[in-house]
């Protein structure tokens, strides 16, 4: 009789759940069985120990929250303002994302006190603010100007879930649309 092992990923994806709500000590291997409905045995036929589960929750981060973007924004083509329009409904909306906003105020949150994520949320960051640059770089020939609209657009995806203002007539959704029209401008 075959013994069937919680897959790997799923530890990964509940320990990703538990650090979106509670932060990097929630994310603890006894109370992450539970929630899967499994014994924290099961834990160790894939981790040495919780440091290497927060390890893999950050490879998992990183690579979803970067590539995994990039592929989806580059993967339907157009020229650089149809993938600009792409990357910020995608941000926005955050559908069908691995990897949520709450996820990632965690990790930056988390860096605050860990040298190590520090470390990868700048790598993070850069490669972002790469990415952003190859497509303002496309439409806009000022290096100035694509710096500026790179870093706007950048504080803007993680300013907008910080604000609680009311936007007079104006939806959310409204505003966002008059900002990214002026970005690509």
């Amino acid at each position: 009789m075959a013994i069937t092992r919680t897959p790997r990923s799923r530890w990964i994806d509940e320990g990703l759940r538990a650090l979106a709500a509670g932060g990097p000590d929630a994310v603890r291997i006894e109370p992450l069985a539970q929630a899967i409905g499994v014994t924290k045995g099961g834990f160790y036929w894939h981790f040495a120990d919780r440091r290497a589960l927060l390890v893999a929750m950050l490879d998992t981060w990183e690579r979803a929250s970067t590539e995994e973007v990039i592929e989806r924004v580059e993967g339907e083509g157009g020229d650089a303002r149809a993938r600009l329009r792409r990357l910020f409904a995608l941000a926005s909306s955050g559908a069908g994302l691995t990897i949520d906003i709450t996820t990632d105020l965690a990790v930056r949150d988390w860096s605050r006190r860990e040298q190590t994520v520090a470390d990868r949320l700048r790598r993070v960051d850069n490669r972002r603010m790469d990415y952003l640059r190859s497509l303002f770089g496309a439409i806009c020939p000022d290096e100035d100007d694509v710096e500026a609209r790179s870093m706007l657009a950048f504080t803007l995806w993680i300013g907008n879930h910080f604000m609680a203002a009311d936007h007079g007539a104006r939806s959310r959704a409204d505003v966002l649309e008059l900002v990214l029209s002026r970005l690509e401008a």
